[in-house]
Order: structure tokens, then C-alpha cells, then sequence
């Protein structure tokens, strides 16, 4: 268990961090020409949304889910929402990176007195659910604080009902897939354990066919952006079509462009938590640049676990 949650965890940056060169990209024939094909971390070009970040970097997503790791770890294993949401004000008081239009609206509401509960933006953007990976390393064991805990940090920025329920369904698919379901039939137990909107459904159906497709025809097909609509059956079938090749299903989720990180989130997070650490390339993870702070992290949270442990 403990190899497939670092697995999840650390896959879910590292998929970060290796579309941070090229994200927001939408034309793959600009991508192949640039990068021919993107296998390890790039500094991302002057004309990059993520311009003066480096190689090894993480996207503006990818701070942000580095922040929950923080916060979590600060408090002993357990979510905090009212920490996260001073830490996650701290982060952008004088970020350097990308600030998307959820952010910037979610800071507006801060500012005008709204608490974290309330302070979440209208974004219909999947990336608000996909953040998720360390509540689930902090609370796998509790299975039901851990769907709360995903829905709250998604509400906090993303305050859409759709991307909120999206948080619920990847936790549950990543819980079951950390008790050792194959992924495919994660995707669809989990539609049985929430009561979701029928669009769910039709997601996980639609990306689960589109499996035998090569990937660019099918993200294509749904949609390359951020919106929840098109972003969510591409996850499905980055998952599906590469379930047994952690590197290979990141790689091509980044070369189909658009908003691949946000996507690469849960890919990376469900990919990982199925195959284990062991499956993420040695390089990807030597030369992530959060990795001594993710590295703190866990042993921190790991160190709760052990003394919150009741005695034998």
C-alpha cells in the first residue's frame, strides 16, 4: 500500500511538471515540431504562459497541490480547510507564475471578506478537482473524511457543483484503486458508490470506449481544454488506454496538448496509485524540483500516522 500512495503522489507532480513546458499548447503539430516528443521536464519558452519557471517546475496547479501537501503535513495528517485556505492566500500574495481566472476570482472574494467556504469561483475548469492527490496520501484510511476533504479544497476555488462531485469521483476511483481494483473497473464501481449527474456517466462510458484510439484522435474528439466537460472523458481514457504504462500515458497526455496538466493530475494520481512508485521514471523524480518539499512532507505525515497509531 505504502509503494502504491507514493506512486499516486509523486506521479501526480511529476505529470505536473513534465506539461509545464508545453502546456497550453492546443496545436499537436506545434508540439512535435518543437519538442518532437516531450520525455522529460523542459523550461518552458518565452512565450509560455509559464515563462521565468525552469525545467523541473511545476505548473501554477502543481503550487497549488504542493501547498493541500504542506498543509496537510502541518496538520498531523488531517485536512484543515481554514490552514490551506492561509497558506494557498500566501502562495499568490506574491506568486511569480500564472494566475488563471479562478484564482484571481477566488482572491477577489477573500478580499471581500468571504471565508473558504464560501470563497470559490464559478470555473467550470476540471484542474480545481484534480489537486487532490494529498488528502488522499493523508486519508486513505478514512474513506469518507477523505471525499469531504477533496470537495471542500475543490469548493474553496471551484466552487461548481459538477467540479466539486468531479473531486468526489476521483477520490473514490483512486481509493479503489489503492485496495486493488484494476482502473477500469474503478471508473465504473465508483459511479455506483456516489450519486452523481448522468453527465458522469456518460464520461466514463465515452473515454472507456475511446481506449483503442490513438490519443490525439481522442482528446481531439472531447475537447483539449480545461472545462470539466471535455477534460474529464480525456482523463478516462489516458487512464484506460495506458493502465499498464505510467510513462507512456503521461507522455502522450503532454503531447496532445491543451490543458495537460490538469489533466496529467489525475492521470498521473490514478496510473500511480495502480502501478506504484517503481513505475515513475528515476529521472522524473530526481530532477523534480519540489521533491526535497514533497519528500519533507511525507515523512512528516508518515511521522503523525506513526504516533497517532494506538498502541499494541
Amino acid at each position: 500500500m505504502d509503494d502504491k500512495r507514493q506512486g499516486m503522489l509523486w506521479a501526480a507532480f511529476a505529470a505536473d511538471a513534465l506539461a509545464l513546458g508545453a502546456h497550453w499548447i492546443y496545436d499537436p503539430k506545434v508540439l512535435r515540431k518543437r519538442f518532437k516528443r516531450l520525455e522529460q521536464y523542459v523550461t518552458p519558452g518565452s512565450d509560455s504562459y509559464h515563462t521565468g519557471k525552469s525545467a523541473g517546475d511545476l505548473t501554477h496547479y502543481g503550487d497549488q497541490m504542493l501547498v493541500l501537501l504542506e498543509s496537510v503535513a502541518a496538520c498531523h495528517g488531517r485536512f484543515d480547510l481554514q490552514d490551506f485556505a492561509r497558506r494557498w492566500q500566501n502562495l499568490f500574495r506574491n506568486y511569480t507564475g500564472y494566475v488563471d481566472k479562478a484564482t484571481k476570482a477566488t482572491l477577489q472574494r477573500f478580499a471581500e471578506g468571504y471565508g473558504p467556504e464560501a470563497s470559490g469561483s464559478s470555473s467550470t475548469d476540471l484542474a480545481g478537482a484534480a489537486r487532490i492527490a494529498p488528502v488522499i496520501y493523508a486519508l486513505w484510511s478514512d474513506p469518507k473524511s477523505c471525499v469531504a476533504a477533496a470537495r471542500a479544497q475543490t469548493a474553496m476555488t471551484h466552487n461548481n457543483a459538477t467540479v466539486v462531485e468531479a473531486a468526489a469521483y476521483w477520490t473514490v476511483v483512486t481509493q479503489e484503486v489503492l485496495l486493488g481494483k484494476h482502473p477500469e473497473n474503478a471508473l465504473e464501481s465508483a459511479l455506483q458508490k456516489l450519486s452523481l449527474p448522468e453527465a458522469f456517466a456518460s464520461w466514463v462510458r465515452h473515454g472507456l470506449e475511446s481506449a483503442p484510439m490513438e490519443t490525439e484522435a481522442a482528446v481531439l474528439d472531447f475537447g483539449q481544454s480545461c472545462a470539466v466537460d471535455g477534460a474529464f472523458p480525456s482523463v478516462v481514457h489516458c487512464i484506460a488506454r495506458y493502465a499498464n504504462d505510467l510513462r507512456e500515458g503521461l507522455i502522450q497526455n503532454v503531447m496532445v496538448g491543451g490543458d495537460s496538466a490538469g489533466r496529467g493530475l489525475l492521470v498521473g494520481m490514478v496510473l500511480g496509485a495502480y502501478l506504484g512508485f517503481q513505475a515513475i521514471p528515476t529521472e522524473w523524480i530526481e530532477k523534480l524540483l519540489a521533491g526535497p518539499k514533497i519528500r519533507a512532507c511525507v515523512e512528516q505525515i508518515e511521522l503523525s500516522r506513526r504516533q497517532q497509531a494506538p498502541p499494541r
